[in-house]
């Protein structure tokens, strides 16, 4: 049985902020950062990465991977949006759209100019030197060319297809992220057909490289030394088009607008309109062109018009094109190319034949990935399958992956006669065609399955078991910051909370029956909940240590997250500041905040930590006067999460895991002084260096040390 977004009654979704700018700044800028700078500069962090010499070469590769893979995205999403005919909106720090992306512009091209310096410079000369190369084809031996010669001619040049373009062929749709050749030819004609046609003039040739030839070709048996494709496929252009030349041959590729415009409240069933809309995805807008840099102005002018974009579209590229192809070098077992191991410690507690329910039961267990293992996680819902005791499981699903081993569990379980709700997300960006493969398997498998309310994401990450025990029944609630993926489990940090609290129990079923059947519950107990009452209520915590520093109560603030861009939250922590509070945040990408400014945020740090593990896990803490409180979940301090997706964050309340959580969590981030790097009010970022005579510290290092993990259980 599912349950499709339906209108049973109007959600308010507030998508504009209310506030206005303080009187005493007399511009914007002066108090807030350009959002889309601000993600920049995090790429620009992430480069620092792979530029960093102390790290293994494969890891430094990995980055520049990264790198390509965040700005593919910022194109489809922020770029096209500012793009867009209709887009007017001045951004929160006074911009226009066309400012921002007069600006972007510079900023981008310097960050690809490094990539590629650093690429060709530092990143594969060090491979080579280590056994691993990707060689030209021209400077390969005789035997080597005809090697690869013969696999071109049967392994490449069947599925190849060359498109030219004259008055019978118009120019050809070109999918986004494709890797092209383009090339301009004059055709060799006979009198006759010169006679007859008249067409003497050049034209162009465009050649897909499909997305199944592997981008690098290994030479040896070895699998270490390498041609790109293009290479090999202009090398051998004249068995495609006689009159072309291989060094006349140049690559392209470009970016697509990849931002679904959904129109819900005209939806009658959301998954089939998720389908459609996914078809129209690879027919958004071109928003940027990326080209060799070796490509005649000729042929790049000629691609802009076909395109129909501007010159401020195209980039041009001294390397290969798409970095993130390269991650196949990643792949080759080389262990003395790449960082250590994580070493991933099970909780004591854990390491028993005893039941899940009954440890839970007995304690709260705080989770902490990847320095656990995610199968304690997936342990949990499979003992709740098998468990004849289990009536019902209820579970909000937002990135799951391809292969993940939760949805079978699930659908063994509906098979064993559970109750299991489903709640998955359709909208998760770049998620959505797995999201909605599973969707359709959960409904053949008889579970009830909920795509989420309209006008809103269903972001949060929980997991609800209802169990007979006795003549009662015992909710089990896992909350966490984290999605129910265990791939991105193995490289994102994150917390989880698994609890058996009656009040956050109570407060889980509530959200279960806001999601399936739209009930109106703003009575939650504990529980703060997007967009209910998780902006009231973030607000209301940070003023209320302004007030406490007012009255000379112990008042701090210690926030860790992924991205602050809400002008209120950052007007409030402004007040804040200026109240004597002492406020240090942990901030992984945006932050549109300007820390140290006299009179507005002196008091107010801004750190940020990239180093080999995503920072994904979201905590808060307030002093409170002295009666501490701590909060860890699913939100970011963004618009987007308090007023337009759902979102859940949980109140941490055992003693011993709320000190450890401050004490040595926390604490241990505000101590790196190797990958944490302090945001300038200029907003710049600069690294953190080590005091004198203070060592090195790498907070994530320090986690797979196991006595920072015996402490995340505690007894009631």
């Amino acid at each position: 049985m599912s349950y499709r977004a339906r209108k049973l009654f109007p959600i308010e979704v507030k998508t504009e902020q209310s506030e206005s700018i303080p009187s005493t700044l007399p511009r914007s800028s002066d108090y807030l950062f350009n959002r889309d700078f601000s993600l920049i500069e995090f790429f620009r962090r992430v480069l620092d990465e792979a530029s960093d010499k102390s790290l293994p070469i494969l890891e430094r590769l990995k980055f520049l991977v990264i790198l390509s893979a965040n700005l593919d995205e910022f194109f489809m999403i922020r770029v096209s949006g500012l793009k867009e005919k209709h887009c007017h909106k001045i951004s929160a720090d006074g911009l226009t759209p066309a400012e921002q992306l007069a600006e972007i512009k510079p900023r981008i091209t310097e960050l690809i100019n490094r990539q590629m310096k650093c690429l060709r410079e530092e990143i594969l000369p060090e491979l080579s030197a280590n056994g691993i190369e990707i060689s030209s084809f021209k400077t390969l031996s005789e035997a080597e060319q005809l090697k690869l010669n013969e696999y071109f001619k049967r392994r490449i040049y069947p599925i190849l297809t060359p498109q030219a373009v004259d008055p019978a062929h118009p120019f050809p749709y070109i999918s986004g992220g494709s890797l092209n050749l383009g090339l301009i030819i004059k055709p060799k004609l006979h009198r006759r057909s010169a006679k007859t046609t008249g067409n003497t003039k050049n034209f162009f040739i465009r050649l897909k490289i499909p997305p199944f030839v592997p981008r690098l070709i290994p030479i040896d048996e070895d699998s270490t030394k390498f041609v790109l494709a293009e290479d090999l496929i202009a090398s051998n252009i004249r068995m495609l088009v006689p009159e072309a030349r291989p060094e006349a041959c140049y690559p392209f590729r470009i970016t697509r607008d990849a931002d679904l415009e959904l129109r819900e409240a005209e939806a009658s069933d959301l998954l089939e309109m998720m389908e459609q809309n996914l078809k129209q995805r690879r027919f958004g807008d071109v928003v940027r062109l990326e080209v060799s840099k070796k490509m005649p102005d000729e042929m790049v002018k000629y691609l802009e018009g076909s395109l129909e974009i501007s010159a401020d579209d195209v980039y041009r590229v001294d390397g290969a094109i798409n970095v993130a192809d390269l991650m196949g070098l990643y792949k080759i077992e080389r262990p003395d190319l790449k960082d250590q191991a994580l070493t991933v410690s099970r909780p004591s507690i854990l390491n028993t034949d005893e039941s899940l329910f009954d440890i839970i039961k007995r304690e709260d267990i705080l989770l902490h990935h990847p320095y656990m293992p995610y199968n304690i996680v997936t342990d949990f819902i499979k003992e709740a399958a098998a468990d004849p005791d289990v009536l019902a499981i209820k579970i909000c699903l937002y990135r799951t992956g391809a292969d993940s081993p939760i949805p079978p569990i699930l659908i063994e379980a509906s098979e064993r006669g559970k109750q299991v709700t489903v709640l998955i997300e359709l909208k998760a960006r770049f998620d959505e065609e797995n999201n909605i493969e599973w969707a359709k398997r959960f409904e053949h498998a008889g579970i009830h399955v909920i795509y989420g309310l309209a006008g809103l994401k269903t972001h949060c990450k929980t997991t609800l078991i209802v169990r007979r025990e006795g003549d009662e029944l015992r909710r089990y609630i896992h909350l966490a910051t984290g999605n129910y993926n265990p791939e991105t489990s193995a490289v994102y940090t994150d917390l989880g909370l698994l609890t058996v609290d009656e009040e956050i129990g109570e407060d889980a079923t509530e959200l279960f029956n806001y999601l399936t059947a739209y009930s109106q519950n703003e009575g939650f107990r504990k529980l703060l909940v997007a967009p209910i009452n998780l902006r009231e209520r973030m607000i209301e915590l940070i003023k209320r240590e302004t007030i406490n520093a007012q009255k000379g109560l112990p008042a701090r603030i210690i926030a860790k997250f992924n991205r602050l861009a809400d002008t209120e939250i950052i007007r409030t922590l402004y007040e804040a500041s200026q109240a004597g509070v002492e406020i240090d945040l942990i901030v992984r990408g945006i932050c549109m905040l300007r820390p140290g400014i006299s009179g507005l945020s002196e008091n107010i740090r801004v750190r940020s930590i990239v180093g080999r593990l995503l920072e994904h896990s979201r905590v808060y803490y307030f002093a409170n006067g002295g009666v501490e409180e701590i909060y860890l979940g699913s939100s970011d301090w963004m618009p987007r999460n308090l007023d337009r997706r759902v979102e859940v964050i949980t109140p941490v309340e055992n003693s011993s895991l709320k000190n450890f959580l401050k004490d040595e969590y926390l604490a241990l981030y505000l101590r790196d002084n190797v990958k944490a790097a302090e945001l300038l009010p200029d907003g710049k970022y600069k690294r953190v260096s080590p005091a004198f005579e203070e060592e090195d510290f790498d907070v994530q290092l320090s986690f797979q040390n196991v006595s920072n993990v015996v402490m995340f259980h505690a007894n009631h």
